[in-house]
């Protein structure tokens, strides 16, 4: 742990009496003293607060930015407004996921935040590819923190009153205690709910005045996994990565239009030839939901067959465990293209094939403001 790099806010997590454990390179809280449980739970009732400034924070500026990065991902970011956000996939040659990001337009860059795991690789890859005039800054000089839950909102407005005109995946950026603040309505919890970069050094008093609120809750990274699977959520390494193309995933509905066969700006990207292919025929697996029966949760790595004995393994679960908000075990896996929402298929726990039922995700309803 002592290698491990640590966020702008780790005394609080200490003080708080978190659990830390080592993830992609630092000392994170995994849960504070309530639990898992109850962290789930407040979120979907109320509002959590999660550090997530292990992600990187990029910054695209320079003529031609967006042209230089739609090079890169199968997603509409010419056209994509200021004040806006995007969800964006990193392909590879093979048509493989490199990782997925969210895309910003700002009013003279493009702002990014990348999957803490894969911040040196994809940075190496935008240096690698952007042209001499785009410059790639990492902004590790600031904080990321997500307020997620029914009552983010209004804890949020008692800072920054403006932020209940947002919608979702609307981006601004807001004055407090004399730094600037940009704020994304969005998160990967399910919930309504927003992003906050702030300034290192103003990083401890936000947070702990955003945890003196009325109803918010430091949340860890045990609960963040539970809500983003009930959600439907895809996990960077777990669910998606560079054997798994965006169709397959079930992500289809981040390529844009214009970079789909017969758009103004159709391929183009790494991989192109074998996306839009499967866009057009089809594949032969896709990423589902399962519904294990009984109590046992059927976990990342459990081999699902077709037939309770004998028969053939025709899958894996990529991420699974207990959906607290569902009351039940969940998870998600590659089954091959025909299985639909109903049908049963047999997960191999503990030596034992139990059934699972194919379920269509997400799992719990998400509730973004529209």
């Amino acid at each position: 742990m002592a290698d491990l790099m640590k966020t702008p806010v780790h005394a609080l997590h200490q003080k708080l009496g978190a659990k830390m454990v080592p993830f992609a390179g630092y000392e994170m809280p995994v849960q504070y003293p309530a639990g898992v449980m109850s962290e789930h739970l407040h979120t979907r009732s109320a509002a959590g607060w999660f550090d997530v400034s292990h992600m990187g924070q990029v910054v695209l500026s320079g003529p031609g930015a967006d042209a230089a990065l739609e090079a890169l991902v199968p997603v509409d970011v010419i056209d994509l407004p200021e004040g806006r956000q995007r969800y964006g996939l990193f392909t590879g040659q093979g048509g493989g996921i490199l990782d997925d990001l969210m895309i910003t337009r700002k009013e003279d860059h493009l702002y990014l935040v990348v999957n803490a795991a894969r911040k040196a690789h994809d940075i190496a890859h935008l240096r690698a590819h952007m042209p001499p005039d785009v410059t790639v800054v990492e902004r590790s000089d600031r904080a990321l923190f997500a307020l997620q839950g029914p009552g983010a909102e209004a804890a949020l407005a008692e800072l920054l009153p403006g932020v209940h005109e947002m919608r979702f995946m609307d981006h601004r950026e807001a004055e407090w205690q004399g730094e600037t603040l940009w704020i994304s309505r969005s998160g990967y919890t399910g919930e309504d709910g927003f992003e906050i970069s702030v300034p290192d050094m103003l990083a401890m008093k936000l947070a702990e005045t955003l945890l003196a609120q009325e109803g918010v809750a430091p949340v860890g990274l045990g609960a963040r996994d539970s809500l983003r699977l009930e959600a439907g959520l895809c996990l960077y390494g777990h669910d998606i990565d560079e054997t798994t193309s965006p169709v397959e995933a079930g992500l289809t509905w981040a390529i844009g239009k214009v970079r789909r066969a017969g758009g103004a700006r159709a391929g183009g990207f790494p991989g192109a030839d074998r996306i839009l292919e499967e866009l057009a025929d089809g594949t032969e697996r896709r990423r589902v939901g399962l519904s294990p029966e009984g109590r046992a949760p059927m976990r990342e790595g459990t081999a699902i067959f077709d037939s309770a004995e004998g028969g053939n393994r025709v899958g894996t679960v990529t991420s699974g465990g207990y959906g607290p908000s569902v009351g039940a075990p969940i998870a998600m896996a590659y089954l091959p293209a025909g299985a639909t929402p109903g049908d049963t298929y047999w997960g191999e726990v503990r030596g034992r094939r139990l059934p699972a039922k194919v379920a269509q995700l997400p799992f719990h309803r998400t509730s973004y403001k529209r």
